[in-house]
């Protein structure tokens, strides 16, 4: 029983902008007519006995510079319930639904569509987005409305930082997670590093967090670079950087507008400046084929986990989407969606925001990345990195990520800076 607005079915349509409802009660791909009326056998729920649904919130930039972010999360995070329920998409005889709202990647609208979901729609969580500020807008509604918030996929330390509430858990890593993890790539005594960045949260938020990491490890960071995130033209930023001839360069950058070609064209890594940076989606590799010999880090590659909830993501993504892997943020979506799920099984259900708070506070789950828990002083997520390099590959139009470290959680563990 899927209810739709507009909408055929994830993977099938050939847009997912605008407003979708889906009553996760069943996987299998049926679906109503387009009026979303009902469930497959022409039921409301209510009319067929069932008890009242759990309804969850899903902020997305289905539309917008992130909507490839937000279109994996949605997939994911489907995928996630299919996973966590079992294929039943119940939870103790209640169905479980998911409702999601397109921020066309715009913190004004992200706001409206929060108060949509939260006042009209009444769900019992939210979750997202795409856009760390997109995410910061809608914070203080979860603490306004007494909602459990889980952020996914923005990453900016803000948000379990300065601007957390006690409503607000993070299935995905935050800046610090991928600043430990670069600087551990990179970082050692007496390497100069000059840093590349968009100037807004995520960015800036990166950097912070990169240059504490890497300065304990003896590291200087000579220069700091931002640019406007609309920007396609960097070229009097790199130029800086090769006058102050670093060792190596660190990107944090999101988004389809990457420097990388800009990069490759000035030369940089033939001027002894080594490059250093996350790999991000599918999208974004295939632009980083000069990079090949790159060490990074990811926060995630299909093939890196070693787990059963990953091989069971994987083979389902590829059964369900036409043999595509599982991208970027599919596994955070995924995450995101057991978590949920495995804090319902924690309260009996129970949807008050006290008490899932209880429950969620130090919760050890199974994700896509191996164990997750949720830290109880901020609520982030401690969870595996991967240290990488990229090679050729065959039958890859794209440079692969090939593991040279696993850092556990307790490695990558970022500062605790709500204060609070």
């Amino acid at each position: 029983m899927v209810r739709i607005k507009g909408w055929a079915r994830i993977g099938l349509a050939a847009s997912l902008a605008g407003v979708m409802m889906l009553a996760a009660a069943c996987g299998n791909g049926a679906a109503t007519s387009p009026s979303g009326q009902g469930d497959a056998q022409g039921q409301t729920g209510s009319a067929a006995g069932q008890k009242e649904p759990i309804k969850i919130g899903v902020l997305a930039s289905m539309t917008g510079a992130l909507e490839d972010y937000g279109k994996q999360t949605v997939r994911g995070f489907e995928l996630g319930l299919d996973y966590a329920t079992e294929g039943s998409l119940m939870l103790d005889g209640r169905p479980l639904q998911f409702i999601v709202e397109d921020t066309e990647t715009k913190a004004d609208v992200a706001v409206k569509k929060a108060t949509k979901l939260i006042e009209d729609e009444k769900v019992d969580f939210l979750v997202g987005s795409s856009s760390s500020a997109d995410t910061l807008a809608v914070v203080p509604l979860a603490e306004e409305y007494k909602k459990v918030m889980i952020v996914e996929p923005a990453a900016a330390d803000s948000i379990t930082g300065a601007n957390w509430n006690k409503y607000i858990f993070r299935t995905q890593r935050n800046s610090s997670q991928d600043a430990i993890a670069a600087a551990l790539a990179i970082a050692k005594n007496g390497t100069r590093i000059a840093t590349l960045a968009q100037d807004y949260a995520f960015g800036r938020d990166g950097v912070e967090a990169f240059k504490e990491t890497a300065v304990k490890l003896g590291a200087d960071i000579i220069l700091e670079e931002y640019t406007d995130p609309k920007a396609t033209d960097v070229t009097a930023n790199l130029q800086k950087i090769i006058q102050a001839k670093p060792d190596y360069l660190y990107v944090v950058w999101a988004g389809a507008n990457t420097p990388w070609n800009q990069i490759a064209d000035m030369k940089l890594q033939e001027q002894g400046i080594k490059l250093s940076t996350g790999t991000a989606n599918f999208a974004a590799l295939k632009t980083m084929k000069s990079l090949v010999g790159m060490e990074g880090f990811t926060l995630y590659y299909y093939d890196l986990p070693k787990n059963k909830v990953n091989d069971w993501l994987v083979e389902q993504h590829k059964k369900r989407f036409n043999g595509e892997a599982p991208d970027l943020f599919v596994p955070g979506g995924m995450s995101a969606a057991i978590s949920i799920v495995e804090a319902l099984k924690k309260t009996g259900g129970d949807t008050d925001a006290e008490n899932l708070i209880k429950a969620m506070e130090g919760m050890t789950f199974e994700s896509p990345k191996g164990p997750m828990t949720f830290r109880p002083e901020d609520h982030q997520a401690l969870q595996s990195m991967y240290v990488i390099t990229l090679k050729d590959k065959e039958g890859f139009d794209y440079p692969v990520p090939v593991l040279m470290t696993e850092l556990d959680p307790d490695e990558t563990a970022p500062p605790i800076r709500n204060k609070k």
